[in-house]
Parts: structure tokens; C-alpha cells; sequence
């Protein structure tokens, strides 16, 4: 009997991380349930647990011991890759738990809001000391105060190979620019490494 028959085992899909913060009420939720094909969960379960079996949701809400509240978002890039989208608070008291959140992570998304542009500086310090690529996210919100992006780029002395950007956290379309940037800000940070290696 001729013919071809696929005997390939289905794969699961490989899953990769960015991590979203920003200060208190910036519209981290906000801007994960933009683009994320699921309702966005609101969990508990300690940091450790969360990144380590990110590909089970079952597990997200399981651990009994205490942890801190994050946002979990999921997007289906294609049938073999997920983007796990989590907002994690910016409190400079939580270096265990962004330690978790940050290890494997293709890199970060800084929401600013412009009424409370320092809010965001433990987490900004934290991503430029540990190398972390990153981008900043001003969300636009009616009645907010209007500051232009080089106000907020000198405001948070970012050099300007950091991009600093508008964005609407509400909208899908928005979202996507930021997280399109952020991919473009994680290729070149990896190429600048690579060169100064050769280099070296």
C-alpha cells in the first residue's frame, strides 16, 4: 500500500514573556486585556510557580502560599508560540518577585502615567541595572496631564535609544505598536552585545 501518512507527534507550543509594570492605576490591566486572547487573570500565586509553569493555567492560581496579585494576559502569535503578557506592580520593596517575573523574559514594558511620571522609577532603575531591554509607554488618559514625550524622556533622563512612546492602553491597535517596539528594542539590545562580545 503506497501513500504518505504523517505520523508526527503534535507538539505543544514553546511560550515566551514580557513583563508589563509601571506605578499604581497606570493601566497595566488595561493595556494586557487589549491584545490578550483571554480575559486577563488576576492572581495571587507566588511569582516562582507563575513563570515556571506559565504554559499550564491551571497552575496559576494554585499555590497555597502567599503571593502577590498579577496580571496574566495570553496571545497566540501562531499554533506553536504563546506571549505570556504579566503586569507586576513597580514597588521598589518587591526585588524577589521581579527577580522571578524578569528571568527569561524577552524584556519590559514601562506604563507611565503623565499626572505621576515618577511612579515608575524603581522599576525603570531596576530594568537599566540588570540590563533588562525595555520600553516606556506614556498612556494617554482624558483629563491627564499633557506632557510631551521629550518632557517625559528628560523627566525620567532616558538616553534616546530608549523609546519612549504614546500609547492608548485602551486600544488594540496602540498595544501592539508598544509590544512591536518593545521586539525591535530586544533585537537591537541583542546585537549590541553580540558586536561589543566580537569585539572584546
Amino acid at each position: 500500500m503506497s501513500g504518505y501518512s504523517d505520523t508526527r507527534t503534535p507538539t505543544m507550543p514553546s511560550s515566551v514573556k514580557i513583563v508589563v509594570s509601571g506605578g499604581h492605576g497606570v493601566g497595566k490591566t488595561t493595556f494586557i486585556g487589549a491584545v490578550s486572547d483571554i480575559e486577563p487573570l488576576v492572581t495571587e500565586a507566588a511569582a516562582t510557580e507563575i513563570v515556571v509553569d506559565a504554559d499550564d493555567p491551571g497552575n496559576w492560581a494554585d499555590d497555597p502560599r502567599p503571593g502577590i496579585a498579577l496580571d496574566v494576559g495570553r496571545i497566540a502569535l501562531d499554533s506553536s508560540l504563546l506571549l505570556y503578557l504579566f503586569g507586576a506592580p513597580a514597588e521598589d520593596d518587591l526585588a524577589l518577585l521581579w527577580d522571578e517575573l524578569v528571568d527569561g523574559a524577552l524584556g519590559t514594558v514601562i506604563v507611565v502615567d503623565t499626572d505621576r511620571v515618577d511612579d515608575c522609577h524603581p522599576v525603570l532603575d531596576y530594568c537599566a541595572e540588570r540590563g533588562t531591554p525595555f520600553v516606556v509607554a506614556v498612556n494617554r488618559v482624558d483629563g491627564g496631564a499633557h506632557l510631551d514625550l521629550a518632557a517625559i524622556r528628560a523627566a525620567l533622563g532616558l538616553g534616546h535609544r530608549i523609546p519612549v512612546l504614546d500609547c492608548d492602553a485602551r486600544q488594540r491597535d496602540s498595544v501592539k505598536k508598544v509590544l512591536v517596539t518593545l521586539a525591535e528594542q530586544v533585537v537591537s539590545h541583542r546585537v549590541d552585545h553580540l558586536t561589543a562580545r566580537t569585539a572584546g
